[in-house]
């Protein structure tokens, strides 16, 4: 049979692709990405016959049987003890918003490739092609047998509340909501430095939180737990109190246990004679609410890319700045938790993540800093290779003393 020519719309189409992916790869970045960033290598070799009956049939059967009548075997002659889910809807991918899980897979292989290089732990990205809870739990739970622990990722607010913890409920591992609780524990360590750096105890601050989703409820409610003296949360629709018609579930719960001095007004009311500023929201706030802070505050700008406050005009006023950028000083990144994070419950096969878990992290993390902090540095950068160890001991020793630790 002669071979048919390829219809000319087919071949144009493929030579505009082609031209089309061929200015992409002008761009750094694409040209990083062409791909992918991951791979799988083995771990042992298959040199031979015999490296092959050891490793497939037939030896492969006897790790099986012995598997299938001890499972919990399963963690001492599989990978699953070391491999780590990162899993998302694509749903809330960085400041991108609703862009889908094929969108969203980048960012997966990105924090895969940061588990990897930062923490030593393997994961698998997975992105799932459904955003009702019912199902995104239910798949999650099957797909469970295979890991060790579940990293979930930019799903948006308030379903990933849901998510996670009817998750932690079902499972026996470890499910963590990086987005909540990696921002939450290194918000946490650089406040403790920035706290110690003024001279207060978070005991005496009052902190204002501007952005009521899923990384501003992680944040309020482990600096609630670290025992902040007063802190008040924003939304789009101004501040959170009791009483506020229209509020969630989750905004209703932080309107019982926040905002004990009553503020009702805007975000910047509030500011005035606040200690600390933290941005979770994507907004903005302006220079004059900043200087009506208090005296050495705090301000922590974390939108990304776009702070709440430009750095420079928030030094005019405050003592210590952060953000989540790299290209000024403190920057909040999450990298400086979770690779630890998942390592030290990894280390010791813990149930969950513990409350208890996230403040040892924390500690941990601030104490890298230790007596050399300054209103420049007030956390660690990610390449500081003290970091991940810091955080994966303080982790497993807290597992063990949780009683979630299984060694």
């Amino acid at each position: 049979m002669a071979v048919q020519p390829i219809p000319e719309t087919q071949s144009a189409s493929h030579s505009e692709t082609a031209r089309e992916n061929a200015g992409l790869d002008a761009d750094p970045a694409f040209a990083l990405h062409r791909g992918g960033k991951l791979e799988v290598r083995s771990s042992v070799p298959v040199r031979n016959a015999d490296d092959l009956a050891l490793a497939y049939t037939p030896g492969v059967a006897r790790v099986c049987t012995a598997i299938a009548d001890n499972p919990e075997l399963v963690h001492d002659y599989t990978w699953v003890s070391n491999v780590v889910a990162v899993v998302t809807d694509g749903t809330a991918v960085l400041g991108l918003g609703d862009i889908g899980p094929s969108a969203a897979m980048p960012v997966m292989e990105g924090k895969s490739l940061l588990f990897k290089e930062f923490g030593g732990v393997e994961s698998v990205p997975i992105c799932l092609d459904c955003t009702d809870v019912d199902e995104l739990v239910e798949t999650v739970v099957r797909l469970a047998p295979s890991f060790g622990g579940i990293n979930l990722e930019d799903i948006s607010a308030p379903r990933c509340f849901e998510v996670e913890d009817r998750l932690r409920e079902l499972l026996d591992i470890p499910v963590f909501h990086d987005d909540q609780h990696g921002t939450a524990i290194v918000t946490l360590a650089a406040l403790t430095n920035a706290a110690r750096l003024v001279g207060k105890e978070l005991s005496e601050l009052r902190a204002v939180v501007a952005g009521a989703g899923a990384s501003g409820v992680a944040v309020t409610r482990i600096l609630i737990n670290a025992g902040i003296g007063d802190i008040a949360v924003a939304d789009s629709k101004g501040m959170i109190y009791e009483g506020r018609e229209g509020l969630n579930p989750v905004k209703a719960a932080l309107a019982r246990d926040t905002n004990r001095t009553g503020y009702t007004g805007s975000c910047e009311e509030a500011l005035r004679g606040a200690d600390v500023f933290i941005g979770l929201s994507g907004g903005t706030v302006t220079e004059d609410a900043i200087a009506s802070m208090a005296g050495d505050s705090i301000v922590f700008a974390l939108s990304n890319p776009t702070p709440e406050i430009h750095p420079e005009a928030a030094r005019r006023h405050a003592c210590v700045v952060a953000t989540g950028r790299s290209d000024f000083p403190n920057q909040i990144n999450n990298v400086l938790a979770f690779p630890g994070v998942f390592r030290g419950a990894l280390d010791v096969r813990a149930r969950e993540i513990t409350e208890n878990m996230k403040v040892a992290a924390a500690t941990a993390l601030a104490g890298v800093v230790g007596d050399d902090v300054t209103a420049d540095y007030v956390i660690p950068s990610p390449f500081d290779p003290r970091v991940a160890p810091a955080v994966t001991a303080a982790v497993a020793a807290q597992a063990r003393e949780d009683g979630v630790a299984r060694l």
